[in-house]
């Protein structure tokens, strides 16, 4: 006759509980702080000029209206930005990933000669950097003014990026692949395409989201170099808006109007940062599981 084991629940020290229930209400406070501001400026874009310019807003939309984005997408340069701006992430984000990745191979070999010397090289743009107006001077002698190269091309690799993804490789592929690749015949390049990339995936989706962001929020590059309306991202476009609606007291002695104008000013400026921040937003949750993953095996220096 077997005989039933049974296993009694170890409770919890009483310090133990104490712990959790402090860390669960921290993590909920934390939670609220980093939420309330993003429902806050979305329920204000969607609320009336008049609501938004009394404070009543405070969590749900009041007297509901989309008079914010139609002011913004009213504006004839809106959808020109906006795929300006999907050809600079897109092209941009490509190039920066090829580059990052190309880069970070051969510096994570050991065999690869003068290796530590590269890696010195690269560490030190962290540290220096030519400024604003070396930069300029370069842009000018290259040919990339009004181009879109002037906003892709002196970003094409992130030193920090490429430390990060060479490090993955090095710690999370091991280098008895190689020789095992090797040995049946596998040359460097069969190897990077067919063995290194797909086992890499989590790192190439961690340093594309920070190339994307960072192309998608980028205006300071396009406000130097570009001076053709035509080639301007969202992000210039936006900032016209905004500039064009700001509000000029002096000029206004009507106290209803005066009110009105301030009113569509604040709108407007919720109704931007909306526009602006939802399709990177929206790329997150895609990417979110390789994002924790990557970052943790990366941030480890080898």
């Amino acid at each position: 006759m077997s005989q039933t084991i049974v296993k009694k629940r170890v409770k919890d020290p009483m310090e133990d509980r104490i712990l959790y229930g402090v860390v669960s209400v921290v993590l909920i406070l934390l939670s609220v702080v980093v939420a309330y501001p993003i429902i806050y400026v979305l329920s204000s874009s969607f609320s009336s000029p008049s609501a938004v310019m009394s404070g009543k807003v405070i969590l749900w939309p009041l007297q509901p209206s989309v008079q914010g984005y139609q002011a913004v997408f009213s504006h004839q340069n809106i959808v020109r930005g906006y795929l300006n701006t999907v050809l600079y992430t897109t092209l941009g984000t490509l190039i920066n990933v090829s580059m990052t990745l190309m880069c970070a191979y051969p510096l994570s070999r050991k065999d690869f000669p003068f290796r530590k010397f590269f890696t010195f090289l690269f560490m030190l743009t962290m540290f220096f950097g030519g400024g604003m107006i070396p930069s300029y001077i370069l842009i000018v002698q290259l040919g990339f003014i009004d181009t879109i190269w002037s906003v892709i091309i002196p970003g094409a690799i992130t030193a920090y990026n490429m430390i990060i993804t060479r490090t993955f490789i090095s710690n999370s592929i091991p280098g008895a692949l190689l020789e095992a690749a090797q040995i049946d015949g596998c040359s460097d390049a069969q190897y990077f395409f067919r063995i290194l990339l797909p086992l890499s995936s989590a790192v190439i989706a961690v340093i594309t989201l920070f190339y994307a962001v960072g192309h998608w929020n980028s205006y300071f590059r396009a406000l130097l170099y570009l001076n053709n309306p035509d080639l301007q991202p969202l992000q210039i476009i936006l900032r016209n808006i905004l500039v064009a609606n700001q509000v000029n007291l002096n000029e206004i002695k009507d106290p209803k109007l005066l009110a009105g104008k301030l009113g569509m000013a604040d709108l407007l400026k919720y109704s931007l940062i909306v526009v602006s921040s939802a399709p990177i937003i929206a790329l997150y949750p895609f990417v979110q599981k390789y994002f924790i993953k990557g970052v943790m095996i990366g941030s480890i220096k080898g």
